[in-house]
Protein backbone atom coordinates (compact mmCIF):
# COMPACT_ATOMS: atom_id res chain seq x y z
CA UNK A 1 0.00 0.00 0.00
CA UNK A 2 1.51 3.26 -1.32
CA UNK A 3 1.46 6.44 0.47
CA UNK A 4 0.01 8.34 -2.84
CA UNK A 5 -3.12 5.72 -2.65
CA UNK A 6 -3.37 6.11 1.04
CA UNK A 7 -3.57 10.28 0.71
CA UNK A 8 -6.17 9.88 -2.24
CA UNK A 9 -7.91 7.73 -0.13
CA UNK A 10 -8.38 10.56 2.65
CA UNK A 11 -9.05 13.01 -0.15
CA UNK A 12 -12.12 11.16 -1.15
CA UNK A 13 -13.40 10.69 2.50
CA UNK A 14 -13.22 14.40 2.56
CA UNK A 15 -14.86 14.62 -0.18
CA UNK A 16 -17.70 12.02 1.66
CA UNK A 17 -17.49 14.66 4.42
CA UNK A 18 -18.04 17.64 2.80
CA UNK A 19 -21.42 16.21 0.68
CA UNK A 20 -22.47 14.95 4.33
CA UNK A 21 -22.09 18.18 5.77
CA UNK A 22 -24.41 19.94 3.33
CA UNK A 23 -27.28 16.88 3.98
CA UNK A 24 -26.51 17.09 7.98
CA UNK A 25 -26.70 20.96 8.43
CA UNK A 26 -29.59 21.03 6.90
CA UNK A 27 -31.04 18.54 8.83
CA UNK A 28 -29.81 19.66 11.97
CA UNK A 29 -30.90 22.86 11.47
CA UNK A 30 -34.46 22.17 10.68
CA UNK A 31 -34.44 19.28 14.21
CA UNK A 32 -32.55 22.11 16.32
CA UNK A 33 -35.17 25.32 15.17
CA UNK A 34 -38.30 23.81 14.72
CA UNK A 35 -37.82 20.10 16.61
CA UNK A 36 -38.58 18.29 13.65
CA UNK A 37 -38.08 14.96 12.81
CA UNK A 38 -37.76 15.36 8.26
CA UNK A 39 -37.72 11.82 6.82
CA UNK A 40 -37.89 13.26 3.33
CA UNK A 41 -34.56 15.43 3.25
CA UNK A 42 -33.13 12.72 1.61
CA UNK A 43 -36.14 13.30 -0.88
CA UNK A 44 -34.95 16.63 -1.46
CA UNK A 45 -31.36 15.67 -1.97
CA UNK A 46 -33.13 13.43 -5.10
CA UNK A 47 -34.57 16.62 -6.53
CA UNK A 48 -31.68 18.12 -6.73
CA UNK A 49 -29.97 15.86 -8.36
CA UNK A 50 -32.49 15.22 -10.89
CA UNK A 51 -33.20 18.89 -11.62
CA UNK A 52 -29.22 19.46 -12.25
CA UNK A 53 -29.41 16.30 -14.69
CA UNK A 54 -32.48 17.20 -16.34
CA UNK A 55 -31.49 21.01 -16.98
CA UNK A 56 -27.77 20.19 -17.46
CA UNK A 57 -29.11 17.32 -19.86
CA UNK A 58 -31.65 20.12 -21.75
CA UNK A 59 -29.20 23.06 -21.97
CA UNK A 60 -25.63 21.55 -21.99
CA UNK A 61 -24.74 23.44 -19.40
CA UNK A 62 -23.39 22.31 -15.90
CA UNK A 63 -23.44 25.11 -14.20
CA UNK A 64 -27.32 26.27 -15.06
CA UNK A 65 -28.30 22.65 -14.12
CA UNK A 66 -26.12 22.59 -10.55
CA UNK A 67 -28.18 26.35 -9.78
CA UNK A 68 -31.22 24.84 -10.85
CA UNK A 69 -30.88 21.73 -8.69
CA UNK A 70 -29.98 23.94 -5.69
CA UNK A 71 -32.80 26.45 -6.65
CA UNK A 72 -35.30 23.31 -7.16
CA UNK A 73 -34.54 21.48 -3.82
CA UNK A 74 -35.08 24.76 -1.64
CA UNK A 75 -38.49 25.87 -3.59
CA UNK A 76 -39.63 22.45 -2.74
CA UNK A 77 -38.73 22.09 0.74
CA UNK A 78 -40.49 25.74 1.07
CA UNK A 79 -43.34 24.71 -0.41
CA UNK A 80 -43.64 21.03 1.16
CA UNK A 81 -42.96 23.66 4.32
CA UNK A 82 -45.58 25.65 3.94
CA UNK A 83 -48.22 23.01 2.62
CA UNK A 84 -47.14 19.85 4.84
CA UNK A 85 -44.56 20.66 7.68
CA UNK A 86 -46.15 23.64 9.05
CA UNK A 87 -49.46 21.46 9.81
CA UNK A 88 -46.88 19.24 12.27
CA UNK A 89 -44.94 21.74 14.81
CA UNK A 90 -47.47 20.93 17.23
CA UNK A 91 -47.83 16.92 16.54
CA UNK A 92 -45.34 14.46 18.38
CA UNK A 93 -42.62 13.07 16.61
CA UNK A 94 -44.75 9.90 15.36
CA UNK A 95 -46.83 12.13 13.86
CA UNK A 96 -44.16 13.80 12.02
CA UNK A 97 -42.33 10.89 11.00
CA UNK A 98 -45.31 9.05 9.30
CA UNK A 99 -45.85 12.55 7.60
CA UNK A 100 -42.25 12.69 6.39
CA UNK A 101 -42.15 9.07 5.40
CA UNK A 102 -45.26 9.23 3.09
CA UNK A 103 -43.82 12.53 1.54
CA UNK A 104 -40.62 10.05 0.45
CA UNK A 105 -43.19 8.19 -1.59
CA UNK A 106 -44.41 11.09 -2.62
CA UNK A 107 -41.56 12.69 -4.04
CA UNK A 108 -40.11 9.05 -5.56
CA UNK A 109 -43.26 8.09 -7.38
CA UNK A 110 -43.61 11.67 -8.80
CA UNK A 111 -40.24 11.46 -9.78
CA UNK A 112 -40.43 8.55 -11.35
CA UNK A 113 -43.30 9.68 -12.98
CA UNK A 114 -42.15 12.85 -14.35
CA UNK A 115 -37.86 11.08 -15.49
CA UNK A 116 -39.00 7.43 -15.72
CA UNK A 117 -37.28 4.37 -13.85
CA UNK A 118 -34.13 4.16 -15.63
CA UNK A 119 -31.36 6.19 -14.09
CA UNK A 120 -29.21 9.38 -15.50
CA UNK A 121 -25.86 10.38 -16.15
CA UNK A 122 -24.65 13.59 -15.90
CA UNK A 123 -20.88 14.60 -17.21
CA UNK A 124 -18.78 17.09 -14.95
CA UNK A 125 -17.89 20.08 -16.79
CA UNK A 126 -14.76 20.37 -19.20
CA UNK A 127 -13.28 22.44 -17.14
CA UNK A 128 -13.31 19.95 -14.34
CA UNK A 129 -12.50 16.99 -16.54
CA UNK A 130 -9.06 15.07 -15.95
CA UNK A 131 -6.78 15.13 -13.06
CA UNK A 132 -4.58 17.70 -11.39
CA UNK A 133 -1.25 16.75 -9.66
CA UNK A 134 -1.18 17.89 -6.06
CA UNK A 135 2.20 18.04 -3.64
CA UNK A 136 3.64 14.46 -3.27
CA UNK A 137 2.94 13.43 -6.96
CA UNK A 138 -0.87 12.47 -5.93
CA UNK A 139 -2.93 12.72 -8.95
CA UNK A 140 -6.78 13.28 -7.76
CA UNK A 141 -9.77 14.06 -10.59
CA UNK A 142 -10.31 17.99 -10.41
CA UNK A 143 -14.17 17.44 -10.49
CA UNK A 144 -13.81 15.28 -6.97
CA UNK A 145 -11.02 18.29 -5.95
CA UNK A 146 -13.57 21.05 -6.52
CA UNK A 147 -16.37 19.32 -4.93
CA UNK A 148 -14.26 19.45 -1.83
CA UNK A 149 -13.20 23.00 -2.32
CA UNK A 150 -16.96 23.89 -2.99
CA UNK A 151 -18.10 22.25 -0.32
CA UNK A 152 -15.67 23.86 2.36
CA UNK A 153 -16.85 27.56 1.23
CA UNK A 154 -20.35 26.34 1.24
CA UNK A 155 -19.67 25.82 5.02
CA UNK A 156 -17.86 28.79 5.63
CA UNK A 157 -20.43 30.48 4.05
CA UNK A 158 -22.76 28.53 6.82
CA UNK A 159 -21.18 29.17 9.77
CA UNK A 160 -20.82 33.02 8.99
CA UNK A 161 -24.69 32.99 8.16
CA UNK A 162 -25.45 31.68 11.21
CA UNK A 163 -22.71 33.21 13.43
CA UNK A 164 -22.98 36.96 11.92
CA UNK A 165 -26.45 37.95 10.28
CA UNK A 166 -29.49 38.78 11.57
CA UNK A 167 -31.10 35.97 9.80
CA UNK A 168 -28.36 33.66 12.07
CA UNK A 169 -29.21 35.38 15.11
CA UNK A 170 -32.49 34.89 15.03
CA UNK A 171 -32.18 31.31 13.96
CA UNK A 172 -30.05 31.04 16.70
CA UNK A 173 -32.58 32.59 19.10
CA UNK A 174 -35.18 30.34 17.79
CA UNK A 175 -33.81 27.18 18.37
CA UNK A 176 -33.14 28.30 21.98
CA UNK A 177 -36.51 30.26 22.62
CA UNK A 178 -38.92 30.43 19.87
CA UNK A 179 -41.87 31.73 22.22
CA UNK A 180 -39.69 34.82 23.49
CA UNK A 181 -38.54 35.45 19.68
CA UNK A 182 -42.44 35.42 18.37
CA UNK A 183 -43.22 37.63 21.08
CA UNK A 184 -39.92 40.48 20.32
CA UNK A 185 -42.37 40.73 16.79
CA UNK A 186 -40.27 38.23 14.74
CA UNK A 187 -42.45 36.43 12.11
CA UNK A 188 -41.87 32.66 12.71
CA UNK A 189 -43.80 31.59 10.02
CA UNK A 190 -41.47 33.08 7.35
CA UNK A 191 -38.06 31.72 9.83
CA UNK A 192 -39.37 28.74 9.81
CA UNK A 193 -39.61 28.54 6.01
CA UNK A 194 -36.75 30.50 5.23
CA UNK A 195 -34.77 27.33 8.01
CA UNK A 196 -36.65 25.20 5.76
CA UNK A 197 -35.65 26.37 2.42
CA UNK A 198 -32.09 26.44 3.53
CA UNK A 199 -31.71 22.97 4.57
CA UNK A 200 -33.36 21.67 1.54
CA UNK A 201 -31.59 23.71 -0.93
CA UNK A 202 -28.07 22.42 0.73
CA UNK A 203 -29.25 19.08 -0.10
CA UNK A 204 -30.46 19.76 -3.51
CA UNK A 205 -26.59 21.29 -3.86
CA UNK A 206 -25.21 17.94 -2.68
CA UNK A 207 -27.12 15.71 -4.92
CA UNK A 208 -26.69 18.02 -7.46
CA UNK A 209 -22.57 17.77 -7.43
CA UNK A 210 -22.64 14.34 -6.69
CA UNK A 211 -24.79 13.57 -9.44
CA UNK A 212 -21.80 13.62 -11.21
CA UNK A 213 -19.92 10.74 -10.06
CA UNK A 214 -22.67 8.00 -9.21
CA UNK A 215 -25.91 7.65 -11.19
CA UNK A 216 -29.40 9.74 -10.12
CA UNK A 217 -31.97 7.67 -10.01
CA UNK A 218 -34.73 7.24 -7.65
CA UNK A 219 -34.51 6.69 -4.08
CA UNK A 220 -30.60 7.76 -3.77
CA UNK A 221 -31.07 9.79 -1.42
CA UNK A 222 -32.05 7.27 1.49
CA UNK A 223 -28.83 6.27 2.13
CA UNK A 224 -27.73 9.17 2.41
CA UNK A 225 -30.12 10.52 4.76
CA UNK A 226 -29.21 7.55 7.00
CA UNK A 227 -25.41 8.59 7.28
CA UNK A 228 -26.79 12.31 7.76
CA UNK A 229 -28.77 11.08 11.00
CA UNK A 230 -25.85 9.52 12.32
CA UNK A 231 -23.62 12.52 11.59
CA UNK A 232 -26.23 14.80 13.69
CA UNK A 233 -26.09 11.93 16.23
CA UNK A 234 -22.41 12.01 16.38
CA UNK A 235 -22.10 15.58 16.13
CA UNK A 236 -24.86 16.98 18.65
CA UNK A 237 -28.43 17.60 17.83
CA UNK A 238 -29.27 21.45 16.58
CA UNK A 239 -25.26 22.22 15.87
CA UNK A 240 -24.14 23.13 13.03
CA UNK A 241 -20.11 23.00 14.05
CA UNK A 242 -20.76 19.21 15.20
CA UNK A 243 -22.64 18.54 12.26
CA UNK A 244 -19.13 19.32 10.19
CA UNK A 245 -16.52 17.80 12.22
CA UNK A 246 -18.90 14.57 12.61
CA UNK A 247 -19.17 14.49 8.91
CA UNK A 248 -15.66 14.59 8.30
CA UNK A 249 -15.24 12.01 11.05
CA UNK A 250 -17.60 9.89 9.51
CA UNK A 251 -16.70 10.46 5.86
CA UNK A 252 -12.69 9.57 6.55
CA UNK A 253 -14.14 6.47 8.67
CA UNK A 254 -16.19 5.01 6.03
CA UNK A 255 -14.05 5.48 3.14
CA UNK A 256 -10.61 4.31 4.95
CA UNK A 257 -12.41 1.44 6.13
CA UNK A 258 -13.33 0.37 2.98
CA UNK A 259 -9.94 0.85 1.72
CA UNK A 260 -7.74 -0.74 5.00
CA UNK A 261 -10.00 -3.26 5.67
CA UNK A 262 -9.80 -5.26 2.38
CA UNK A 263 -6.16 -4.62 2.14
CA UNK A 264 -5.80 -5.88 5.69
CA UNK A 265 -7.80 -9.41 5.59
CA UNK A 266 -5.81 -9.98 1.74
CA UNK A 267 -3.43 -11.57 3.75
CA UNK A 268 -5.54 -14.14 5.00
CA UNK A 269 -7.96 -14.88 2.58
CA UNK A 270 -8.41 -14.83 -0.80
CA UNK A 271 -9.40 -10.90 -2.68
CA UNK A 272 -13.09 -11.59 -3.22
CA UNK A 273 -13.62 -12.62 0.55
CA UNK A 274 -11.58 -9.71 1.69
CA UNK A 275 -13.52 -7.57 0.10
CA UNK A 276 -16.78 -8.59 0.73
CA UNK A 277 -15.83 -9.22 4.46
CA UNK A 278 -13.80 -5.86 4.57
CA UNK A 279 -16.78 -3.75 3.12
CA UNK A 280 -19.17 -5.30 5.43
CA UNK A 281 -17.21 -4.22 8.09
CA UNK A 282 -16.76 -0.75 6.85
CA UNK A 283 -20.31 -0.45 6.96
CA UNK A 284 -20.33 -1.38 10.71
CA UNK A 285 -17.43 0.96 11.51
CA UNK A 286 -19.87 4.27 11.70
CA UNK A 287 -22.26 3.01 13.55
CA UNK A 288 -19.71 1.71 15.99
CA UNK A 289 -17.91 4.86 16.05
CA UNK A 290 -21.09 6.66 16.70
CA UNK A 291 -21.59 4.30 19.86
CA UNK A 292 -18.43 4.81 21.63
CA UNK A 293 -19.44 8.52 21.04
CA UNK A 294 -22.32 7.79 22.71
CA UNK A 295 -21.23 6.38 25.90
CA UNK A 296 -19.03 8.86 26.24
CA UNK A 297 -20.62 12.21 25.22
CA UNK A 298 -24.73 11.29 25.14
CA UNK A 299 -25.80 14.45 23.83
CA UNK A 300 -23.11 14.08 21.15
CA UNK A 301 -19.51 15.69 20.61
CA UNK A 302 -20.88 19.69 20.46
CA UNK A 303 -24.09 18.49 22.19
CA UNK A 304 -25.22 20.38 25.63
CA UNK A 305 -24.35 18.39 28.18
CA UNK A 306 -25.95 20.32 31.23
CA UNK A 307 -29.22 20.79 28.85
Amino acid sequence: MSAILFAEQILNGLQLGVMLFLMAAGLTLVFGVMGLINLAHGSLYMIGAFACAGVATATGSFWLGLLSGLAAAAAAGAIVEITVIRRLYRRDHLDQVLATFALILVFSEGTRWIFGSFPLYLNPPELLLGTVVLPGGIEYPKFRLAIIVAGLAVAAGLFWLIGRTTLGIRIRAGECDREMIAALGVNIGILYTLVFALGAGLAGLAGAMVGSIQSVQVGMGEPVLILAFVVIVIGGIGSVEGAFVASILVGLADTLGRFLFPVLFGAFMDASSATSIGSALASMLIYLLMAVVLVFRPRGLFGNVGA
